[in-house]
């Protein structure tokens, strides 16, 4: 994938799981977390000579308010002779009971707003209807999928049921939000922090909480057939309440470490009212 553009995985997606067992979403930790970001391997025709920047992101609400997220990657990136300056700003609200996800993704090169991509998705028992304003109005049906935090719900639960290796769908609204994302899931023995965690300082109150190492490739559902190179690549820590750490992302070319620096637990919106 060219370093020009790459897209963003959403951390985090094609059965959906049975409505009582949304109920563990509650459990999903409300936070604000800051990562900074450094250059992992890079190829010669990536182009690629350094990177630096920073990801914020934002995680609030309940099966009962639904989920809102506020991500912001910047990546400061060395091509050689030229150095680019990317800014992705994305926002979305998913229903609690995971049939509906809204979306803005604004991407900002050099300061310059580059692409913006706004618009709603809905699952209507047979597929995704998603509904786009920007950058024009037009209706997309996609395969039926799961938006980001039902994605999150079912990956906690095929972790707890120990699980290794499982494969799913998602639909998240990034890039042009016209496809649906086939994911490869790959989960790790659960294990504890290590005291020489490099982490382990910004991880505060969750500094003795368990993780799950765990691996995700992303594959666009019209092209794949088991044997293509995934899209892109994700692997991370994965906590019990959602949250995760000690990102690599990988776009084949090149990739990009994210180190937890800052957490900040945040009052969780998880009331339910009858």
């Amino acid at each position: 994938m060219s370093a020009s553009r790459y897209v963003l995985p959403a951390v985090l997606l094609a059965t959906l799981f049975p409505v009582e067992f949304a109920t563990a979403a509650s459990a999903l930790l409300a936070h604000r977390a800051v990562y900074d970001l450094d250059l992992g391997e890079a190829s010669e025709k990536s182009g690629v000579t350094g990177l630096s920047g920073r990801i914020v992101y934002e995680f609030n609400g309940s099966a009962c308010e639904g989920y809102s997220t506020n991500y912001r990657f910047v990546t400061r990136m060395d091509m050689r002779e030229t150095q680019r300056l990317n800014d992705y700003q994305i926002t979305t609200f998913e229903e609690g009971d995971g049939k509906a996800f809204e979306f803005v993704t604004k991407f900002f090169v050099d300061q310059q707003l580059d692409k913006e991509t706004k618009g709603s998705a809905m699952l209507d028992g047979n597929g995704v209807d998603v509904s786009l304003q920007k950058p024009a109005a037009s209706e997309i049906e996609l395969p039926l999928s799961q938006f980001p935090t039902q994605h999150m719900i079912e990956l906690i639960g095929k972790a707890k049921e120990g699980e290794n290796f499982y494969e799913t769908t998602m639909f998240d609204g990034s890039d042009n939000a016209d496809k649906v994302m086939t994911t490869t899931v790959v989960i790790g023995k659960k294990t504890a922090s290590a005291e020489n965690d490099p982490e382990r300082p910004a991880l505060k109150s969750l500094v003795a909480e368990p993780y799950w190492p765990v691996s995700i490739a992303y594959f666009d559902l019209a092209k794949h057939d088991g044997e293509e190179v995934p899209e892109y690549a994700i692997s991370f820590k994965l906590h019990e309440n959602g949250f995760t750490r000690d990102l690599v992302m990988s776009y084949g070319e090149f990739s990009i470490k994210a180190k937890l620096v800052d957490l900040d637990i945040l009052e969780s919106k998880s009331s339910c009212q009858n």
